[in-house]
This record gives structure tokens, sequence and C-alpha cells, in this order.
């Protein structure tokens, strides 16, 4: 393994772990990903090689078929994967909310129902907050539930749903006002459901259409979706945890897992470009010598490895925290700004020190160069993130009296 972005204090598990997915991402991921992502095709044969080890099921509990390992193993795993193609770490990070939501707050029934196909990539998961009008602002949604006999009937239309065509199983937010007087605080009025359906594009179950993938810029491969409710019936038992009103909550305890994951993500590509912008300086020549002897080429690699070796020990220090059963959305929040922040840097000097080779799709930089900035915004923005640091040190440091 390379210097940098070494973590300190893993077990023989972890190691182990992370060495298998190391090997899976040099030989199955990156050998492809740059013709798959310019395809914009989904990894089928990738994913079917993360289901045989055990991935989809890394942080879900032994009891319940999965290996029960930590937030810090499946962040370091993550890693990995994002340094042979974000895409493919992005399918596993939905499906990974949704297992951790049903994990912390589904009722047993929930848990024995979805947890061991979750644990066998048999159920993929989905999770959606975002609509067209609002972005980060989740207290406005309008995606309504309301209830009828023994089901609710839900309608709206959500926004940005990673893995909306392949997945199975969709936790959607949506505001529920049974047992809430008017006047009650928007976040005390959303329930999260539970959604089952065929995985694939158009009315994928009655009242529910999908209706294609989102073109995008970068993140190809994996599918980004609308998803439209219209009639949507959805028995009471496929409210999370049994009770409304508490899917604010849900869903933030997820993103907080998200985030980690995002930091994770952007610690891989930045490792990438950066393993790509020192390799190409050690090959190129310009003036007798390689690029790298240049002093103005050094600097760069040096800012380039600083940013990845303390990226990956924020992200670290982000998922420790949450393994340890604290709040870490400070942690998380601050590890998610950075790691995304300095990636895109990272990345823009792997370009730069590429020349004009950095522009041709032959090269995987370029690649990368359209896969960071969604790092900048996936899970919320950097601004919203700045909200969340800012907020939390007044909490921390607030003057007495």
């Amino acid at each position: 393994m390379a210097r940098l972005a070494r973590t300190e204090g893993l077990n023989d598990i972890q190691r182990e772990i992370l060495s298998t997915v190391r090997e899976f991402v040099d030989k199955e991921i990156i050998p492809v990903a740059t013709e798959l992502e310019h395809r914009d095709e989904y990894p089928t044969q990738i994913v079917e090689g993360l289901k045989e080890l055990g991935v989809f099921g890394l942080m879900i509990p032994e009891e319940y078929d999965g290996l029960g390992e930590s937030l810090l193993t499946y962040a370091l795993t993550v890693e990995e994967i994002a340094r042979g193609w974000m895409s493919v770490s992005g399918i596993i990070n939905t499906h990974f909310i949704v297992a951790y939501m049903l994990k912390q707050h589904g009722t047993q029934e929930q848990k024995d129902h979805f947890l061991p196909k979750m644990a066998a990539g048999e159920i993929r998961g989905a999770f959606s907050m975002s609509e067209p009008a609002l972005g980060s602002d989740v207290s406005a949604i309008s995606s309504k539930g309301v209830r009828d006999g023994a089901d609710f009937v839900l309608n709206g239309q959500k926004m940005w749903l990673t893995n909306g065509g392949s997945s199975t199983l969709v936790a959607v937010l949506c505001r529920t006002d049974e047992g809430h007087p008017e006047g009650t605080a928007p976040h005390k009025s959303m329930t999260t459901f539970l959604v089952e359906k065929e995985a694939g594009f158009g009315e994928v179950r009655p009242g529910l259409t999908i209706p294609g993938k989102i073109e995008k810029m970068g993140y190809k491969g994996v599918d980004t979706t609308e998803l439209i409710m219209d009639g949507l019936r959805i028995p009471a038992d496929r409210v999370l945890g049994g009770e409304t009103g508490r899917g604010f909550y849900h869903m933030m305890d997820g993103v907080e897992v998200g985030r980690v994951n995002v930091a994770a993500r952007g610690c891989g590509v930045a490792q990438r470009a950066f393993e790509l912008g020192v390799s190409y300086a050690q090959q190129r020549h310009t003036f007798g010598k390689p690029i790298a002897q240049h002093q103005a080429i050094q600097f760069k690699l040096a800012e380039m490895a600083t940013k990845v070796e303390a990226a990956h020990a924020m992200m670290v220090n982000a998922a420790r925290k949450k393994d340890s059963g604290q709040r870490n959305d400070l942690e998380a929040g601050m590890a998610k700004y950075l790691a995304s922040e300095y990636c895109k840097e990272v990345v823009e000097d792997s370009f730069r020190i590429h020349g004009g080779y950095g522009f041709s799709k032959e090269y995987e930089i370029e690649r990368l160069y359209r896969e960071a900035p969604m790092l900048l915004i996936g899970e919320g923005t950097a601004e919203i993130q700045k909200m969340i640091i800012g907020r939390r040190l007044l909490e921390e440091y607030r003057i007495q009296g």
C-alpha cells in the first residue's frame, strides 16, 4: 500500500477486507472504468463482483447475514472503490444509508424482512429527500402522505435519486399531518416510507413512475433519476419505525453516514488523481528532464499529497466518532467540506500536470475532472456544510452569562 492515506489502529479483519477490495479495484474496476463511464453504462459485472465480496452487507449486523463491520471499515472501503471509479461507490452509498436507517430505526419486522436480502445485494436501496423546487431546504418538502384506512396514499415529485432505476427499495421522505396539530414545526411532521418497487424505468408499481436517467456531465454509469408518486398506496407497516413524524430525524441520521461516505469518496478520487499526477510527472520530459524534477511540479505534488493526507485524517476521525456512539455532525460536516474541496483542487492540479493530454479522453484524469464537482454538492453543498459547522461551533463555544 502507498505511503499516503494510511490508517493506524486497524485490526486484522479490517486490513484483510481493505486489501481484498483494493485488489478488486485494481483488477476489475480501474481497467474498465473510463470506457464504461464514457458509454454511461451501468457496471453490472462490477456490482456482481462486489456482491460476491459481501460489500453490500458490510455494515449490516451478522444476525441479518451481514459482516457487522464499523462505519470506519465501510468508509475506508468506499475510499478504495472511489479511487477506482466514483460512480461505483455511489451505487453502494445510497444502499447503505437505507440499510443503516433500517438497522437504527426500523421495526423488528422491517429489519427481519429487508436486511438479510440487502446484505446479499438482492434488495438494493435508494433514498429520496430532495425535490425539484427546494434543493437543500429539506423542511420545505411538499410531497405528502395521507392516511387512507390501513394505507397511506403518497403524492409528489422527488429529484436527484441515485440508484432510482436500479434500486428495489426506496426510503422516501414525505410530509404527513396525521396527529400533528396546525402550527407544528415542519420537521416534526415528516415521515419516511419504505417503498418497494421493481427495478427499471417507467411505471415500476401502480402510482410510482421513474421517468428515466438524468443526463449528467460526470458521475455516469450510476442512474440518477426523478421519482413521481401519483396515488401511490403504501401499507402503514411500511412507515419506517412504525411511527409518523420521525422522518426528518431518520433522514438526518442517515445523511451523517452519507457525509462520511462523500468525504471518503473525495479522498479516494484525490488519491487516484495524485497517483496519476505523480506517475505522469516522472514519465513526461521537458527541457531535457522529467517534469517531476522541475520545482514548480514538485511544489504541486507536495501540495496535492498534503491535501490527500489531511482529508483522509478528517474522514477517519468523523467515522470513528460516529462508531463511538457520539454525535458527529460537526466532524462529518468538516470532513465532507474539506475532502470535497481538496479533491477538486488535487484533481485540477493533476489535470494541469498532464498539460494538453489532460484534456484528452484517452487519459483517466479527464474523467476525474468531470467527476470531482459532484462531491461539492452531493449530501449537502459546501455552503450547507459551513452553516452546520458554524452553528455547531457556536453551540460548543457559547459565551456564558
